[in-house]
């Protein structure tokens, strides 16, 4: 068999454990001074495959089955991609590109498409939730699926039957046909958005390459084929520089095509990374949509078709194998089969593609040009299955009066039959039990909804004008009382906590300490140490005196760990179109490291994947050789890097990482754990630095040991490799330094936080970052109070490991749980309910390398199983999900786009408004509605029961007492506007609201609407009515013709009053709208002769009567609310001074 060969590359592939006949290889390892550690396992057959990988990001287990059976054997994962090597199959013991079809919807792609028909989903946007069709009858569902809704619909059609005809048709119409059209209105506006938005992603265009003959040689055939610039080309010339391509709208880009991608355009469906504009057949991709996180990752191309270009690439004949979609971003298993185009027996050669190789869709290309192989489009890609189908939201607030508008149907229904059954059920009995039921419908009134809907607008205004928390827009107007009823608060990490801006703040060298404002000191020992190197190369020095020795050392100490930090990372230099340069790298902290390097006097100016080049201000050059680089994982938790210095030849070993780790590999001191310690405490994320130096007979015996590691097949291969690394690099480590980054935080989050921690909240952050840096943020963003324990979960594989943790967490209920991403995913399959339970009594969580879709889980299951409201907070593509999965959704407008604005019931610049928009705004709106809603369910409930004290009095007959005007007119023009005025009441002002957070932690109990009130003001409305209406016709006995005029009366100035007795601060509009009701009321008598008597009316006796009738129902109220208040004042007239 021919062999083929691998450079040093971290390269894993499925292994062979069938006992059929086994493939051989002759694999050979060719020397590369741009080397990087390889892992390789052989082959793949048609039994079981085990997974022979040891980088954690590329173990994330596929989700679901493995492709050939179940369980997590048939998980596989590829480190990185070997780029010039392949596997060369002979006729014998071939191995196949590919692997049996056990799913459905895992695919073999031709290079070459056969057929214009795709059987794969369109790769079509759409995010609408209506078509022309569904329109209707949908909203008309999520409107009436609400008895609330449903029973007012019931009563407006039965007036259209004359036998149950009371009053005007237009009065139980009219605001029933208001509130549907309001509503209609905005879900129609609300979608036509959203279709424009699609129809704009599905419009942007894309440069697909045209299938281009094997042959070099040119043909001749005229047929008009269009370039990039739209312009008619002919296949007769093969010359041209970019390859011949179409224009082509993203919704027509099939499974199968490659498409050229330019810099900053977005990638338009998930797929293979074939070539690139960069000779190393690298290029840099934006995430922050899919992940949240804002730093670049690196992509590799294929090896094989980087050499041909992006203008031979098209040519390539073979054929790609892709596993089944599935969510998981972190995993993608492939198989690129290549056959030779040259003269001569033809062979195949299959290249493994890992995660690595792939580029996902909404992500966008940081820097030149790329061309990817599409392998999934549509519903199929990975950003579609992390994004959960929106659904139509309903606060709690709405659902409680749903459930109190049954109570009151119910006791509407009992009030008709009894009224009906005192007369005996004679003649048409029902049809008076239907007849009752309409003269009672005040009770749930239907302008509760319209007054309800109104406030939520007021709500809507004041956040949106409140100059505090400016551009804060509400998308969702329904939810406003949700607000000041948060208890648990989900948030991101990147972008919402933090600005994903790091800096070096420290360097601690044991005797030397270098805080932020003493750079310049270091500055200058780094330039001394240099040209000191420079003039010992030149000449040699006299023994320096003991004077000068101490700051020789000294600058000689800081000069080692400069260099060592300017050469351990995994940073590129990238030069811009306008000549500024940039670095590129998959981590922040190595941006800041390298940028503090530049600050102090050493840049990085080179650097590909063999070498980098370092500079001096003096205007050296100081080039290495990059021997093999050990990347970093959150298992291994550190990064390593073999250098060559071609100056002097010395070989250097540097290494950095968490200090748990690195405290056991470097020498022994007595500094770095207390100071480790002590930057922790400061919200700092430490790295410490070691060195070791090589001879060459080391390195040489190091390498062949490692490549004969790497070599090894089966689940000892990494154990092996790692041994190797051990045992002659991470022995006798010279720890030169510690390091302190600090991540900046937003504007005020500290505060912000310990305001909302203090307001009852319990605070989770969900991030898909590292959990070493979670732990920082969780610490400097103070989400963890001063001396709480954090217990740290990671890498759980067994139940019983699982149910130890819940036993931990039990006994210590005040600690803050750190826990990553597949930990939590076997938690919620194994132990589901128990972990939960005990997870939302902790006063923090902070889940790391969380999906997506894991995210939205999270929040699904709290709400689920707390039946509290969650609130969630983002500002990234990857946070959609999570913000329609939670009760309230914030999205924050930031770095990484709209697109979790958008997606948000509310929007806000930056986290810091969440205190103003939840502690004043929230709890005002709670309040207001609580208070307004009973307040209609009391005005509707109290005519109710004079309404049925008449009919129980006259013959039990079902005639209106309140007829025409009078019935129309108490629910508009004579309480609308008092009652309405509610909703500008406060019980205290913003700078209390805000220093006693406290106040809003009573909000969550729902004391303010529960059946507790709920039946108070029942109690209220029935006393009142009974009142009013015996009384009337008790004082008014020899005026008995003019009961409607005395008892509406009573009923009006009644309700003025009960509103001014429940106003905690008056308003000017309160007292405008009381004093202009009661004049529109006494002046609209003049104009209404047929229910008032002015002749009567302006008597003494009827003033007199009145004020006896008014001051029964409502003296003794006021007199319980007070003696109330003195015995059991409120929280707020305790801190208010009420």
């Amino acid at each position: 068999m021919p062999s083929s060969t691998y450079p040093l590359r971290t390269l894993s592939q499925r292994t062979n454990s069938t006992s059929g006949p086994s493939t051989s290889m002759s694999v050979q390892t060719a020397p590369s001074s741009g080397a990087s550690r390889a892992k390789l396992g052989v082959g793949h057959g048609k039994g079981k495959k085990k997974r022979v990988s040891d980088a954690d990001e590329e173990e994330e287990a596929l989700l679901g089955n493995g492709l050939g059976g179940s369980g997590g054997d048939d998980d596989f994962s590829f480190d990185r991609m070997q780029r010039d090597g392949g596997i060369t199959l002979g006729d014998e013991g071939s191995i196949s590109s590919r692997p049996p079809k056990t799913r459905d919807k895992s695919r073999t792609i031709p290079l070459q498409p056969v057929s214009s028909k795709s059987p794969f989903p369109p790769n079509v946007v759409r995010n609408q939730k209506y078509t022309i069709l569904t329109f209707l009858p949908l909203v008309f569902y999520e409107q009436f699926k609400f008895f609330f809704n449903f029973y007012f619909l019931v009563v407006a059609l039965s007036q259209f039957v004359p036998a149950l005809k009371i009053g005007y048709i237009v009065t139980y119409v009219a605001p029933l046909a208001f509130v549907l059209a309001v509503t209609m209105g905005k879900e129609a506006y609300d979608d036509y958005s959203r279709y424009l938005r699609d129809r704009e992603a599905n419009s942007t265009r894309y440069l697909v390459l045209l299938p281009q003959p094997p042959s070099p040689l040119p043909t001749h055939s005229n047929l008009p084929l269009i370039n990039e610039d739209d312009v008619p080309t002919h296949r007769h010339t093969p010359s041209l520089p970019r390859p011949q391509t179409r224009s082509t709208p993203a919704s027509s880009i099939k499974v199968g095509d490659m498409v050229l991608l330019e810099k900053n355009q977005r990638v338009p469906a998930d797929m293979v990374l074939l070539t690139t504009s960069e000779e190393e057949g690298t290029c840099f991709i934006r995430t922050d949509q899919l992940d949240g996180e804002t730093d670049w990752k690196l992509k590799v191309a294929v090896g094989e078709t980087q050499k041909m270009g992006e203008k031979g690439v098209g040519s390539a004949e073979g054929s790609l194998y892709a596993d089944p979609p599935i969510k998981d971003i972190h995993t993608f298993y492939g198989v690129l089969s290549l056959r030779s185009t040259s003269p001569g027996p033809q062979t195949e050669t299959s290249y493994p593609l890992s995660v690595e190789n792939i580029l996902w869709a909404n992500t966008v290309l940081a820097a030149g040009s790329a061309v990817g192989l599409v392998v999934y489009t549509g519903k199929e890609t990975r950003a579609v299955l992390n994004t959960s189908e929106p659904e139509t939201k309903m606060g709690t607030l709405e659902k409680e009066v749903n459930r109190m508008a049954k109570i009151l149907c119910t006791v509407t229904f009992a009030l008709s039959v009894f009224l009906v059954a005192l007369n005996g059920f004679r003649g048409q009995w029902y049809i008076y039990v239907f007849r009752f039921l309409i003269l009672f419908s005040s009770i749930i009134p239907i302008s509760l909804r319209v007054n309800l809907d109104m406030g939520k607008t007021v709500y809507a205004h004041q956040i949106h004008t409140d100059k505090e928390i400016p551009e804060t827009i509400v998308r969702t107007s329904t939810l406003p009382e949700e607000l000041g009823r948060v208890e648990y608060l989900l948030s991101d990490k990147t972008g919402t906590l933090t600005r994903n801006e790091m800096e070096l703040k420290k360097l601690h060298m044991g005797t030397l300490v270098f805080g932020w404002d003493s750079m310049d000191e270091v500055a200058h020992l780094l330039v001394t140490a240099l040209g000191e190197q420079e003039s010992n190369g030149r000449r040699q020095n006299s023994l320096p005196t003991s004077n000068l020795r101490g700051r020789r050392d000294m600058s000689s100490r800081v000069r080692d760990a400069v260099i060592a930090l300017a050469t351990c990372h995994n940073v590129t230099p990238v030069t811009n179109d306008d000549g500024t340069v940039t670095y590129q790298a998959s981590s922040p902290d190595e941006v800041a490291i390298v940028q503090w390097t530049e600050s102090v006097g050493l840049t990085l100016v080179a650097r590909d994947r063999g070498s980098m080049t370092l500079r001096a201000t003096s205007g050296t050059e100081y080039p290495f050789d990059i021997l093999a680089i050990f990347p970093f994982t959150s298992e291994s938790k550190r990064m390593g890097i073999i250098v060559r210095d071609r100056t002097t030849g010395v070989i250097t070993f540097v290494q950095k990482g968490a200090d748990v780790i690195m405290s056991k590999i470097v020498q022994k001191n007595d500094w770095l754990d207390e100071e480790c310690g002590n930057m922790a405490r400061e919200g700092l994320r430490t790295l410490v630095l070691g060195r070791k130096k090589l001879s060459d007979d080391g390195y040489a015996e190091f390498d062949r040991q490692y490549r004969a590691a790497q070599l090894s097949s089966g689940e000892e291969r990494a154990d092996k490799v790692q041994q190797v690394i051990s045992t002659h690099l991470e022995s006798e480590v010279e720890l030169l330094a510690l390091t302190g980054v600090e991540d900046k935080l937003q504007e005020d989050v500290k505060s912000t936080l310990e305001l909302l921690r203090n307001a009852g909240l319990k605070i989770w952050m969900l991030t898909g970052d590292k959990i070493e840096t979670a732990t920082n943020i969780a610490v400097s963003s103070k989400l963890v109070g001063r001396g709480q324990y954090i217990h740290q979960v990671a890498k759980l594989k067994t139940p019983d490991q699982v149910r130890d943790m819940l036993d931990f967490l039990q006994a210590k209920l005040d600690c803050c749980l750190v826990i990553d991403g597949e930990s939590l995913q076997l938690c919620l399959d194994r132990f589901k309910t128990e972990f939960i339970i005990l997870a939302t009594q902790l006063p923090a969580v902070v889940a790391c390398r969380c999906s997506p879709t894991q995210k939205a889980d999270v929040a699904r299951l709290i709400r689920e199983f707390t039946k509290k409201t969650v609130c969630c907070i983002g500002d990234g593509g990857n946070d959609v999900s999570m913000i329609q999965a939670a009760d309230v959704g914030v999205g924050i407008v930031g770095k990484e786009g709209k697109q979790a604005s958008l997606a948000a019931d509310f929007s806000i610049n930056q986290f810091s408004y969440l205190t103003k928009l939840l502690l004043w705004h929230g709890r005002n709106s709670y309040k207001r509605s609580a208070k307004l809603s009973q307040f209609v369910i009391h005005r509707g409930l109290i005519i109710a029961v004079i309404q049925a004290v008449f009919s129980s009095i006259f013959f039990f007959a079902p005639i209106a007492l309140y007829q025409g005007w009078l019935q129309v007119g108490y629910a508009t023009l004579y309480t609308m506007a008092p009652v309405f005025s509610l909703v500008l009441d406060r019980d205290v002002n913003e700078d209390l609201a805000l220093l006693y957070p406290e106040l809003y932690k009573d909000l969550t109990k729902g004391r303010s609407l529960s059946y507790k009130t709920f039946f108070t003001w029942l109690t209220i409305s029935v006393y009142q009515g009974g009142i009013i209406m015996l009384l009337s016709l008790l004082l008014f006995e020899s005026e008995f013709l003019h009961i409607v005029a005395i008892s509406f009366t009573a009923l009006v100035i009644n309700e003025l009053i009960m509103v001014a007795l429940e106003v905690t601060t008056w308003h000017s509009y309160m007292v405008l709208s009381e004093l202009g009701t009661a004049l529109v009321y006494f002046g609209s008598m003049a104009f209404l002769p047929a229910y008032f008597d002015l002749s009567f009316v302006l008597s003494r006796t009827f003033a007199t009567k009145v004020a006896v009738i008014v001051a029964v129902s409502s003296f003794p109220l006021y007199a319980i609310k007070a003696t109330h208040r003195r015995l059991n004042p409120a929280a707020y007239t305790k801190v208010a001074g009420i």
